[in-house]
C-alpha cells in the first residue's frame, strides 16, 4: 500500500502532539491537562487507523472485483483489524 500525504501529516500532527505532551511532564503541568492531550493523541492515532485500513481496503476490493473474487472476507478481516486496534 501507498501512504498518501494525508496519513503522513496526521502522523506528524501526532508527532507535534506527543512532543508537547513530554513538554508539558518536564515542566510538571497538571495531570488532567497531560491527559486530555494524551486522550486526543489516542484520537487521532484510532481515525488515522480507520483512514488507513479504509484506503486499503477499498484497493483491495477494486483488485479482487477485477479478479471476479468475492470481497465478503476482505470487508470481515478489515473490521477485526480495526476491533483489535482498540
Amino acid at each position: 500500500m501507498k501512504y498518501d500525504n494525508d496519513v503522513m501529516r496526521r502522523l506528524k500532527r501526532m508527532e507535534g502532539q506527543v512532543r508537547g505532551v513530554i513538554k508539558m511532564m518536564e515542566e510538571d503541568k497538571n495531570c488532567k491537562d497531560v491527559i486530555t492531550q494524551l486522550s486526543a493523541i489516542r484520537s487521532a492515532a484510532d481515525k488515522a487507523m480507520a483512514y488507513i485500513v479504509a484506503v486499503n481496503l477499498e484497493q483491495c476490493i477494486l483488485e479482487e472485483q477485477e479478479k471476479g473474487n468475492d470481497t465478503g472476507k476482505l470487508v470481515k478481516d478489515a473490521v477485526e483489524l480495526l476491533v483489535k486496534s482498540r
